[in-house]
């Protein structure tokens, strides 16, 4: 396939479309954890060290201000030297990632507040630059042990050790009018939620998997991407129930639109497949995010069938595409 021009913070860049998986050369040590964003992504050592590449306009890379507005090769973020990383999530704009000892920290873009660090203002109280170059500690959750995050669109949210929920950025306030708003851009607890174990992050709406499988969302419901069998937003956490789910949920992952959970080993999908409410870049569009084998919007989670007798290990959801880690199963 021939190469082509992609222009990025105008600087023009050779790249080739892959349709194949490539080897990520540059990474020397055994990888433990993964995480893409929009136009970045990252991986972790099994030594905790933490590498970046890819699209760096908002300093969602980690790498300092001089660092170029693209990083074709994986680099290491040095100014974590000696900080062991545990976890990361990656969004759009923004990274956020926690430590073997549960500090949690954050970086990138930070409009909306979704980096958790407040408003920011320089000394004489104008406005300034609300990205973060080099990782930062949220300050809120200091002496907050963090086991697990997420980083959407624009919000954030985390799980500490006692099993609470935090959120912050403004448009989770804003638009959908749950949280705190006064102070929306730092880590808020939400409330009348069960002990929690995981945590996921879409366009506008947030997923929670309790210590027993119940699985919650709250937010935008576009497309009936919270799997309640409607379209209203809701404002505060609600159980999914209903047949589609009867068994623990192990796994959930949010798109933009969509969500895809595992339970019992079975991938359930949800939210909008492509028919409507189309995001497109530079005309093409998207679809078939769900797995169904068309492009409808899917209220209630269902069940996404393979041709064989699978088992689903992990599953993971980009802006508009939806990844599983399968195994065979003996019929």
């Amino acid at each position: 396939m021939p190469p082509v021009l992609m222009i990025l913070d105008s600087s023009a860049y050779q790249t080739t479309l892959l349709i194949e998986p490539l080897e990520v050369s540059g990474l020397k040590k055994e990888i433990v954890q993964i995480s893409a964003g929009y136009h970045h992504s990252c991986a972790i050592t099994v030594d905790g060290e933490l590498y970046t590449w890819g699209k760096n306009s908002n300093g969602q890379l980690g790498l300092g201000k001089k660092a170029e507005n693209v990083v074709p090769v994986p680099t290491k973020v040095e100014c974590l030297s000696g900080i062991n990383i545990k976890m990361v999530a990656l969004a759009s704009e923004h990274s956020i990632a926690v430590t073997d000892g549960g500090q949690a920290l954050s970086w990138g873009g930070g409009g909306s507040g979704r980096l958790g660090h407040g408003h920011q203002s320089s000394l004489l109280g104008f406005f300034r630059s609300s990205s973060e170059y080099t990782p930062r500690h949220i300050k809120k959750l200091e002496g907050v042990k963090v086991k697990n995050i997420a980083a959407g669109l624009l919000h954030s949210a985390c799980i500490d050790e006692n099993g609470s929920v935090y959120i912050f950025g403004e448009k989770a306030v804003d638009k959908l009018a749950f949280g705190d708003a006064n102070n929306a851009t730092t880590p808020s607890m939400i409330g009348k939620l069960p002990y929690s174990q995981e945590v996921a992050c879409g366009g506008y709406h947030t997923c929670v998997i309790t210590s027993g499988g119940e699985l919650y969302t709250w937010g935008s419901n576009e497309n009936g991407c919270l799997g309640n069998g409607s379209i209203d937003v809701l404002h505060i956490p609600e159980r999914v129930e209903g047949p589609f789910l009867r068994s623990p949920v192990e796994k959930v992952s949010c798109g933009w639109k969509h969500t895809a959970a595992i339970s019992e080993g079975n991938v359930f999908t949800w939210g909008w497949g492509g028919s409507h409410g189309t995001f497109s870049e530079d005309g093409l569009s998207s679809g078939g995010q769900l797995g169904h084998g068309d492009d409808f919007d899917y209220v209630n989670p269902t069940l996404v069938a393979f041709e064989k007798k699978m088992k689903a290990l992990e599953v993971s959801c980009g802006f508009n595409h939806t990844g599983a880690i399968l195994e065979s199963v003996d019929a």
